[in-house]
């Protein structure tokens, strides 16, 4: 099952604030094997099939060392279509000795862990088949379990790495917040998810169409935290991508009347989080 594409509501694109575009681009190419789309003095955009922008880099003036503590991005996760290609790259870091942060069996995928330059949290994943996860009165059973990283690897053997698939999609997007019970909420009330996973009063996993998750949420670092400036490197903001106008409008008319921040620039819809994360509202061809 695809659900990363009509109806569902989920997270193609996230933008990013970088100290040193030529350095992050360095980083996105050769060591993550995306491709540049689009490149400025102080902006570029990342692909993996070449149409598709993933990922959006900015270099502000004055650029800050992200805060982990301040609320904004915990990683983005890019999903590639199989499991031998997560091998293929895993592959990849251990023989260029990329510093990875980790690596898990989360039952429902299987996934890989590191940071870029300026400590934007990424993971890359492979979905496990969906008619094998586990569901427990409407939660999806996940964990974090050892890395069958023997396994990984021996699909990969004879395998080299040429850049990530050009299928690899954004699968999905974690974020650190200040505070869960409101946060749940707008996300869940205003744009329209579903809660898939809670761990106790820390952490929420949410989606549409019974994904294991389209966003995370953690108050791990952040409880109480506030948004990071504009100049600081993390998160700028992220794309939801809805299927029709008809729902963007029900879902801005829904957090106006929560009272939440909406706004329109250059023709495009945004709103702030809570923790005063920036997204991005768009309909199917917008993006």
């Amino acid at each position: 099952m695809n659900f990363h594409q009509k109806p569902k509501v989920y997270a193609p694109t996230v933008e990013l604030k970088v100290a040193n575009l030529e350095r992050s681009l360095a980083f996105y190419q050769e060591v993550i094997g995306l491709k540049v789309l689009e490149h400025s003095t102080t902006n570029a955009s990342l692909t993996a099939d070449g149409v598709n922008v993933l990922i959006r880099l900015e270099q502000p003036d004055n650029v800050t060392p992200k805060n982990e503590q301040n609320t904004g991005l915990y990683h983005f996760a890019l999903l590639v279509p199989t499991r031998k290609d997560l091998g293929i790259v895993l592959k990849h870091m251990i023989e260029t000795r990329n510093p990875l942060q980790g690596g898990s069996d989360h039952l429902v995928s299987e996934a890989i862990y590191l940071a870029d330059p300026d400590m934007n949290g990424i993971e890359i994943y492979a979905d496990r088949p969906s008619e094998n996860w586990q569901w427990h009165n409407e939660y999806v059973v996940m964990d974090s379990k050892r890395l069958d990283v023997e396994g990984l690897l021996a699909l990969a053997e004879n395998e080299a790495f040429t850049g990530l698939p050009k299928g690899t999609i954004m699968g999905h997007i974690h974020l650190q917040v200040s505070d869960l019970n409101s946060t749940e909420k707008f996300y869940c009330e205003g744009l329209g998810f579903d809660v898939v996973t809670k761990y106790g009063s820390q952490a929420l996993f949410i989606s549409t169409g019974r994904y294991h998750h389209h966003i995370g949420l953690n108050t791990w670092h952040s409880a109480g935290g506030v948004a990071s400036s504009d100049s600081s490197a993390g998160l700028k903001n992220f794309t939801l991508l809805y299927p029709s106008e008809e729902e963007k409008s029900v879902v801005v008319n829904r957090l106006k009347n929560m009272g939440a921040s909406v706004f329109v620039d250059n023709g495009v819809t945004f709103t702030k989080d809570p923790s005063g994360i920036t997204i991005q509202l768009l309909v199917g061809n917008e993006k």
